[in-house]
């Protein structure tokens, strides 16, 4: 077991493995794939609700936000987590099969709470 005497040295491993496993989690960069922008969570989750109409051109959501998505007769949430504070990208990439939501352009903007 390791004995540290001083607390000051316990914070500092601490810190530095958190560190670590954050930095592990984003290594990769981007996939190519809708993970880079977030997951898709329960409805339970969602802060609001975006109606996609065929009229829709464009959204905008903030990083850190989760939000259903109502398209028609169908419904998806998803929580929106990106490596880069600003990015934009076709909603069409995060939507399950099947849901169409035409060429809605997404435009994610930065979460003021992240930046120190």
């Amino acid at each position: 077991m390791l004995n540290i005497r001083h607390p000051a040295m316990a914070i500092l491993l601490a810190s530095l493995a958190s560190s670590a496993a954050i930095c592990q989690a984003h290594a990769s960069g981007y996939t190519g794939t809708s993970a880079d922008y977030g997951s898709q969570v329960p409805t339970a989750g969602a802060v609001r609700t975006i109606v996609i109409t065929p009229d829709t051109r464009w959204i905008n959501v903030t990083n850190g936000e989760t939000i259903r998505f109502s398209v028609g007769d169908q419904n998806f949430t998803w929580h929106f987590d990106t490596l880069q504070g600003e990015i934009t990208f076709e909603l069409a990439r995060i939507a399950p099969a099947g849901v169409n939501v035409g060429t809605v352009r997404t435009y994610v903007t930065a979460n003021p709470q992240y930046h120190g």
